[in-house]
C-alpha cells in the first residue's frame, strides 16, 4: 500500500516538475528574447538620433517613436527596414556620424541627392541584409570601398553622379544577386573586372561618363540577362568582343565616346531584340550591311567613325528605325531611294559625309520626322517639292551641299518647323513670299544666288530670333518690320545679317533693337540712325558708299544739311575711258614691280629648298609662301563651299591641310583691306594672339599679311559659337547643365588670365556668346581678338566704344574708359545667357520693377533642359547666377575681379542652404555668401 502510495507521489512529483519547465522557462526566455529585440531597436533610436539627420526639424525629442520620423519604416517588431530621408535634408558633412552596424534588419538604403560629400565609410559592409543602395546625385568623394562588394544580397546599386574616383573593385563579381548597377558620372579608372561576368542576373549595367580605359572584357558575354550596357564616354580601347552578339535580351546598347578601333562583330546580327545601338565618335570600320538581322532596331547612332562606301539599298530591312545618325563618315554615293517607306522616322543625320546625287523625290512616308540634317554633303538637284508630307518636321539642314532651283513654295506648309537652314548651295529665284513662319525661330538662307526683294511677311514671323540672308544677289529696300515687330510677335529679331547683297534705300531705325546687325556692303543711302552712329556699329555699315553719319566722320562722310547725301557717281563715258587708262598705268607698274622683286628675291633665296607642307608652327618663316600653298589647295581658292561663317570683320573658312590637320582660316575681303578699321583690327588680332597662350583661348597658329590675301590661321573648333549652339533646340540639350556651368569656368579662367597674368594686361572689349568658340567635347574658347586691347598703365586707357549690343558695359557711355571690369560685366552677361539659353537683357530690364523682385532662379532657367534639383550640379547652376548678377553690378567698382570669380568655381566649400526651387533671384543679387557657406 505504502509502495504504491510512493509510486503515486512520484509520478505527482515528476508530472509538477514538467509542467514547471514547460510554462515558466518558457515565459523567461521570451522575456529574455524581448528585452533583446526592445534594445537592438533602442540602438536603431540611438544611431538615429546621433546621425545629426532628424534633430534639426526637432524629431529626436521622441527618441523612441523613431518609425514615425520622415523616411523611416519600421517592421512589425519595430526594426528599421528601410532609411530613405527626403533631399530635403541636406545631409552634407554627417555621413561619417551614421553607425551603420546599428540596422541588422536594414533592407534599404536610400541618401540620393542629399550632397554628402564625403568617402563612402568601409562600414557600409556591416549591413547585410541589404538589397537596395542608392547613393547617387551626392558628391561623394574617395574610393568604392572593398567592403561593398560583401553586400551579396544586393538587388540594386546605384552610386551615379558623385565624384567617386579609384577603381572598380576586382571582386565586384560577388554582388552575385545585382539586377542594376549604375556607377555612371563619376571619375573612375582602369579597367572593368572581368569578374563583372559573374553577376549573372544583371540587367542594367551603366558605367558612363568616367574614366575607365583598357578592354571590353568578353566575360561581358555572360551576362545573358542583360537588357541595356552603356560605357558611354569613357577611354575604353580595342575591338568591340564577339561575345557581346550572347546578349540576346539586350534592347539598348551604348559604346560611343570611347576610343574603340576596329571592325563591328558579325555576331551584333545576333541581338535580334536590339532597338538602341550607339556606337558615335570612336574609331570603327562598320559596314552596313552587316546591320541588316536587326529588323528591331529603332535607335541607331554610329556617327564620327570611318564609315565609308555607299549606304546599302537593304537598309529598308531597317523599317523600324525611328533615330538614325550617320553623320561625319566618309559615306558616298546617292542616298538609297527605298529609304522614302521609312514611315516611323522620326531623326535623321547623314551630315559630313561624301553623299552626292539628288535627295530623293517621292518621299511621302516622312510624317512623323521632325529633324532632317543632310548639310556638309555634295548633294545635288533641287530640293523635293512635296515637302508638305513632313507635316511634323521641325529641324531642316541642307546647307553646304550643291542644290539648285528654287525654295519650293510647299515648305510653307510645315506648321511645326522652327530652324531651316539652306546656306551654302546654288538656290536660286526669290525666297517665297508664302514662307510659313509660324513657328520659326531660325532661318539662314545666306551664300546662295537669290534674288528680288525680301519679302516683308518675314518681319511678322512671331518667334524668329535669327534671319541670315547674307551673300545673295537681293535687292530693294529693308522691311522696317524686321525691327518692328507686330503685336502678334512674341519675340524680337535678335540677329539679322544682310551682308553683301544689292539691297537699296535707308536703314529702317526700327532696327535699333536688334542685337547682332550686319548690312555691309549693299547700296544703302542716306543718314545712318542715329541710334547707330557709335564705333561700335561701324562695322555694320562699311561697303554702303552712299551712307553718311554726323557723330562719327572717322568711318562715313558727314551728312551736309543743305546738300543731298552723297551717291554713286554716274559711269558716263568719260569716267569709264580715264578709269581704263589708270588700270592700263597700274597694271603696268604692278607687274613691274612684281617681276623686279622676283629677281630680287632669287639672289637673296637660301640655296635650300625648303618643304612645301611644314609644319603650321613654322611655315610663317618664309614670308608665308609655303603656307599660302597649302591653305589656296585646300580652300580651292577661298571657295565659298569651305565658308563656315562671317565674323565681325572677314569669312571664316574650313581647310583640311596636307598634313592632315583641320584648321579656320579669317580671311580678310579685298574690299574689306581697304577699310582702315578692318585693317587695324585684323593686325591688331595677330599681335595680340601672338602674345598669349591659354588653353580656353583660341590659338593662332600663324597668318599671312600679303597684301593680294590676308588671313589668319587658327585652331579649328567644330561645334562653333555658343550663340549658335544655344539657339540650337538639339545642341542646347546636348549642352546640359554640368557642361554648361564648365564651359562658364572656361572663360571665366581665360579672362582671369589675361587680367590677372598676362603683362601688360590684355581687355577682350567684346566678350559675347558670338565670340565663345567650342570644340568637340564642349570645351569653350574665347576668341575675336580684333578689338582687344593692351592696358597701358601710363595712359588714361580713354578709347571709342568697341563690343557688342547688349553686352557692353554701360560706363562706356559716359566714361570711354576702357579696363578689366568692362569684361567682367560682358562676362555676367554671357554667364546668365548661358543658363537662360537666351539673352538676359529683358530679365535685367524686369529687375528694375518692383512687381518682379520674387522672380525665382528656377523659372528663368532654359526650360529645354529639366531644372536640376539637388546635388552638386543644383548647387553650381546657382553659384554660376550668384557669380553673374555679382559681375553685373551698375558700379564698376562693385564688381567681381575675374580672378575672384575663377577662385570662387575652384573652391568646393559651399553647399546649398535650401533647395534650387526656393531661390530668388533677388536673393541671389544680396551677397555671395547669402546661399553658399
Amino acid at each position: 500500500m505504502s509502495s504504491s502510495n510512493s509510486y503515486s507521489s512520484l509520478i505527482v512529483v515528476v508530472w509538477y516538475s514538467l509542467l514547471f519547465y514547460y510554462t515558466t522557462i518558457p515565459r523567461f526566455t521570451t522575456l529574455a528574447v524581448t528585452a533583446s529585440e526592445s534594445s537592438s531597436i533602442k540602438l536603431e533610436a540611438q544611431a538615429l538620433g546621433n546621425s545629426g539627420w532628424w534633430e534639426w526639424d526637432g524629431y529626436t525629442k521622441n527618441m523612441f517613436d523613431h518609425c514615425k520620423w520622415p523616411g523611416i519604416y519600421c517592421n512589425d517588431a519595430g526594426s528599421v527596414t528601410d532609411i530613405s530621408p527626403p533631399s530635403t535634408f541636406n545631409l552634407a558633412g554627417k555621413l561619417e556620424k551614421f553607425n551603420f552596424s546599428s540596422f541588422p534588419n536594414l533592407v534599404r538604403l536610400d541618401l540620393s541627392g542629399n550632397g554628402l560629400n564625403e568617402s563612402i565609410p568601409h562600414q557600409i559592409g556591416a549591413l547585410s541584409k541589404l538589397t537596395y543602395l542608392n547613393l547617387s546625385s551626392n558628391v561623394l568623394k574617395g574610393e568604392l570601398p572593398v567592403s561593398l562588394t560583401a553586400l551579396t544580397g544586393l538587388l540594386e546599386l546605384s552610386i551615379s553622379q558623385n565624384q567617386i574616383s579609384g577603381s572598380i573593385p576586382p571582386k565586384i563579381g560577388n554582388l552575385k544577386n545585382l539586377v542594376t548597377l549604375d556607377l555612371s558620372n563619376n571619375r573612375l579608372v582602369g579597367p572593368i573586372p572581368p569578374s563583372i561576368g559573374h553577376i549573372s542576373n544583371l540587367t542594367l549595367l551603366d558605367l558612363s561618363r568616367n574614366r575607365l580605359d583598357g578592354l571590353i572584357p568578353p566575360e561581358v558575354g555572360l551576362l545573358t540577362k542583360l537588357i541595356r550596357i552603356s560605357v558611354r564616354s569613357n577611354s575604353i580601347q580595342g575591338s568591340i568582343p564577339p561575345e557581346i552578339g550572347n546578349l540576346k535580351n539586350l534592347t539598348e546598347l551604348d559604346f560611343s565616346f570611347n576610343q574603340l578601333i576596329g571592325s563591328i562583330p558579325s555576331s551584333l546580327g545576333h541581338l535580334t531584340n536590339l532597338v538602341s545601338l550607339s556606337l558615335a565618335r570612336n574609331v570603327i570600320n562598320f559596314s552596313l550591311n552587316q546591320a541588316s538581322p536587326l529588323s528591331k532596331l529603332r535607335y541607331l547612332d554610329v556617327s564620327q567613325n570611318k564609315l565609308s562606301g555607299p549606304i546599302p539599298s537593304n537598309i529598308i530591312n531597317w523599317s523600324n528605325l525611328e533615330y538614325l545618325d550617320l553623320s561625319r563618315n566618309k559615306l558616298s554615293g546617292p542616298i538609297p531611294y527605298k529609304i522614302r517607306d521609312w514611315s516611323n522616322l522620326d531623326y535623321l543625320d547623314l551630315s559630313q559625309n561624301k553623299l552626292s546625287g539628288p535627295i530623293p523625290s517621292d518621299i511621302k512616308n516622312w510624317s512623323n520626322l521632325k529633324q532632317l540634317d543632310l548639310s556638309r554633303n555634295k548633294l545635288s538637284g533641287p530640293i523635293p517639292s512635296n515637302i508638305r508630307n513632313w507635316s511634323n518636321l521641325k529641324q531642316l539642314d541642307l546647307s553646304q551641299n550643291k542644290l539648285s532651283g528654287p525654295i519650293p513654295t510647299d515648305i510653307g506648309n510645315c506648321p511645326y518647323l522652327f530652324r531651316l537652314n539652306l546656306s551654302n548651295n546654288y538656290l536660286n529665284s526669290s525666297i517665297p513670299p508664302q514662307l510659313n513662319c509660324s513657328n520659326l525661330e531660325y532661318l539662314d538662307l545666306s551664300r546662295n544666288k537669290l534674288n528680288g526683294p525680301i519679302p516683308t511677311d518675314i518681319g511678322n514671323c512671331p518667334y524668329l530670333l535669327t534671319l541670315i540672308l547674307s551673300n545673295n544677289y537681293l535687292n530693294g529696300s529693308i522691311p522696317p518690320q524686321l525691327g518692328n515687330r507686330t503685336s502678334t510677335s512674341i519675340r524680337d529679331l535678335e540677329v539679322l545679317d544682310l551682308f553683301y547683297n544689292k539691297l537699296s534705300g535707308n536703314i529702317p531705325p526700327s532696327l535699333k533693337y536688334i542685337y547682332v546687325l550686319d548690312l555691309s556692303y549693299n547700296a544703302l543711302e542716306g543718314g545712318i540712325p542715329k541710334d547707330f552712329e557709335y564705333e561700335r556699329y561701324a562695322a555694320s555699315f562699311v561697303g554702303n558708299k552712299g551712307l553718311c553719319g554726323n557723330t562719327n566722320p572717322t568711318y562715313f562722310p558727314s551728312c551736309s544739311p543743305t546738300s543731298p547725301p552723297p551717291k554713286r557717281r554716274n559711269k558716263s563715258v568719260h569716267h569709264i575711258a580715264i578709269s581704263l587708262s589708270v588700270t592700263i598705268l597700274l597694271t603696268t607698274l604692278i607687274l613691274g614691280f612684281w617681276y623686279h622683286s622676283r629677281l630680287k628675291m632669287k639672289k637673296t633665296q637660301p640655296q635650300q629648298t625648303l618643304a612645301k607642307h611644314g609644319d603650321i608652327f613654322s611655315i610663317w618663316n618664309y614670308d608665308g609662301t609655303i603656307a599660302y600653298e597649302d591653305i589656296i589647295e585646300a580652300t580651292e581658292d577661298f571657295d565659298i563651299r569651305y565658308c563656315i561663317g562671317t565674323g565681325g570683320y572677314g569669312s571664316v573658312y574650313k581647310a583640311q591641310l596636307p598634313t592632315g590637320k583641320v584648321v579656320a582660316l579669317k580671311k580678310l575681303h579685298r574690299l574689306e583691306g581697304e577699310e582702315p578699321t578692318y585693317d587695324k583690327s585684323f593686325r591688331n588680332e595677330a599681335r595680340v594672339l601672338s602674345q598669349i597662350r591659354h588653353r580656353n583661348i583660341v590659338k593662332l597658329y600663324g597668318f599671312c599679311l600679303h597684301r593680294r590675301c590676308m588671313f589668319l590661321v587658327y585652331e579649328y573648333m567644330e561645334r562653333g559659337s555658343l550663340f549658335l549652339v544655344l539657339r540650337n533646340e538639339v545642341e542646347a540639350m546636348e549642352l546640359d547643365w554640368t557642361k554648361r556651368v564648365n564651359l562658364v569656368k572656361d572663360i571665366a579662367n581665360a579672362l582671369s588670365y589675361m587680367h590677372h597674368d598676362c603683362s601688360p594686361v590684355v581687355i577682350h572689349r567684346d566678350i559675347s556668346s558670338s565670340n565663345i568658340l567650342l570644340n568637340s567635347k564642349l570645351d569653350a574658347c574665347v576668341s575675336d581678338f580684333g578689338t582687344a586691347r593692351l592696358l597701358d598703365p601710363a595712359s588714361s586707357n580713354q578709347t571709342v566704344i568697341a563690343g557688342t549690343y547688349g553686352y557692353v558695359a554701360p560706363e562706356l557711355a559716359f566714361t570711354m574708359v576702357v579696363n578689366e571690369k568692362c569684361d567682367v560685366y560682358s562676362f555676367g552677361i554671357v554667364a546668365l545667357e548661358t543658363l537662360m539659353g537666351r539673352h538676359p537683357g529683358e530679365l535685367l530690364q524686369s529687375l528694375t520693377s518692383a512687381s518682379t523682385q520674387n522672380i525665382m532662379l528656377n523659372d528663368v532657367l532654359d526650360t529645354r533642359l529639366q531644372a536640376p534639383t539637388r546635388g552638386v550640379v543644383a548647387r553650381d547652376v546657382v553659384l554660376v547666377a550668384t557669380l553673374a548678377f555679382a559681375c553685373l553690378h551698375s558700379d564698376p567698382k562693385s564688381r567681381l575681379t575675374m580672378l575672384r570669380v575663377s577662385q570662387e568655381f575652384l573652391a568646393s566649400r559651399y553647399s546649398l542652404a535650401k533647395s534650387l526651387q526656393k531661390i530668388s533671384l533677388s536673393q541671389l543679387m544680396i551677397k555671395i555668401p547669402y546661399l553658399i557657406d
